[in-house]
């Protein structure tokens, strides 16, 4: 068997859905199926999901929602009139669309979690209805039926253990295909929360993990994972295979075509993921492996670049002499609910880089006047324009120079570095630049590792 998840590009039109029900139909072992919401149809068009969002926050603000109401229902009737649903399907999925106003909510967050969750929720029940219209035996699977449990937090929740045991006990026959909306579960409270975005290919990982199934196809709009963005590098080097490590390493720094939270249930149940193009299912794609499986065909991976980073510089004479003062910097920390990236130090200074997606002015305020009234630095900056570059690879164990290699093309080309820093395992080393230098170290990093060997 495999989980087959497609993304929202895959499933965007009548057309798109199309050519997933051939790739489904292909391979009898594509059994279980995750769904996305629609994604883009043309460049200029809108996700379901931030139609959905609008929706949530017009409700909220008791503005009037009827025309993206209207707008929401009419890319589900579009994609039902291509296969010629019955009326009775497309009233079913209307009347789903308009209610989700009425429905009972803890507070406004839920709210947003419930509505995000339909564009997948629809999804999958549009895509089971169009399995059966074509006489393919199909089942709607909600995540509450399946018992997809997940943490109190609305719209940025994390599976629990138990899930794992329910998905075990769930019964189904080897002659029929189980559709699941991705994205989302329940609270203990019964509640709809969602994943962080792009949370279908979490829920691919909780079903494969959960169900047993060795083998996750992630179908997607991209023929491989490259060695560097297509969008920074010029026709880069396709990966044929890369480890958990590295792909959770490449995600977190740019990567987007695997959320690197599914990488988590995928290692923990021992899923070979193979990420391939819905457009080009012939190709092989790139498969995700656990160590060992992947022999590295190059001394580094991919390098990836990102510059949705801060970092807050704190200096202070004797700092490494003073008990409890990073302690009580992760206390004003924790008093906002803010966490940390990266905290490399020295002596007499330490430098906190953090996600700005987590970030406002009034919290960045607030932040560095406790640290100013409780840890008196002799010195506080906070730095907007930063990115965070990692280069990853297994292929950097037990190799020397590597750092060199890194530093010299970017000091060629007169790119300052304001940090490195190298874990301990060997296998990515982060370098700090500037924002507008960043494109350009990844294009120096990748010329120096790849068009060398």
């Amino acid at each position: 068997m495999k989980v087959v998840k497609f993304g929202g590009s895959s499933l965007a039109s009548g057309p798109q859905f199309e050519k997933v029900i051939n790739i489904i139909k292909s391979d009898s072992r594509r059994q279980v199926i995750v769904t996305s919401a629609p994604g883009k149809r043309f460049p200029k068009d809108t996700k379901v999901t931030d139609l959905l969002i609008k929706y949530a926050e017009q409700v909220i603000g008791s503005q009037d929602y009827s025309d993206v109401q209207s707008d929401i229902f009419n890319r589900y009737r579009e994609i039902a009139s291509y296969f010629q649903l019955p009326t009775a399907n497309i009233k079913e999925l209307k009347n789903i669309v308009y209610q989700l106003p009425n429905g009972s909510y803890p507070n406004d967050d839920y709210l947003m979690a419930a509505f995000k969750a339909h564009g997948e929720r629809i999804n999958a029940k549009l895509m089971n209805m169009i399995l059966n219209h074509l006489e393919i035996k199909s089942r709607y699977i909600d995540p509450k039926k399946a018992g997809i449990i997940v943490t109190d937090y609305p719209n940025n929740a994390s599976v629990l253990p138990i899930t794992y045991k329910n998905l075990s006990e769930l019964e189904y026959t080897d002659d029929e295909k189980l559709v699941f909306p991705g994205f989302f579960g329940f609270t203990r409270n019964d509640e709809i929360a969602t994943f962080n975005r792009g949370g279908s290919d979490i829920t691919g990982s909780i079903l494969a993990h959960g169900l047993n199934i060795p083998n996750y196809e992630n179908f997607t709009d991209v023929n491989a994972i490259y060695a560097a963005s297509p969008k920074i590098v010029n026709n880069p080097v396709a990966i044929h295979k890369l480890t958990y490590r590295e792909m959770r390493e490449l995600s977190y720094a740019g990567f987007s075509v695997f959320n690197d939270e599914a990488i988590i249930p995928a290692i923990e149940g021992h899923v070979t993921i193979n990420v391939k193009n819905t457009n080009n299912p012939e190709l092989p794609g790139t498969k995700i492996v656990p160590q060992g499986i992947a022999q590295p065909s190059h001394v580094i991976t991919g390098v990836a670049g990102s510059d949705h980073f801060s970092a807050l510089y704190i200096h202070k004479y004797l700092l490494n002499k003073e008990v409890g003062f990073t302690l009580k910097l992760l206390q004003i920390l924790y008093k906002y609910n803010i966490s940390y990236e990266h905290m490399p130090s020295g002596i007499d200074d330490l430098t906190v880089i953090f996600d700005k997606k987590q970030l406002t002015e009034n919290i960045v305020e607030k932040i560095c006047q406790d640290i100013k009234s409780i840890l008196n630095p002799d010195q506080i900056e906070w730095i907007d324009d930063y990115a965070i570059i990692m280069i990853v690879g297994e292929g950097m164990k037990g190799q020397t120079g590597i750092l060199d290699r890194v530093l010299n093309p970017l000091a060629q080309n007169r790119i300052a570095v304001h940090m490195i820093n190298q874990g301990a395992s060997r296998l990515s080393m982060m370098i700090g630049t500037r924002k507008e230098d960043a494109e350009d170290a990844v294009n120096c990093i990748y010329n120096e590792f790849f068009l060398e060997e």
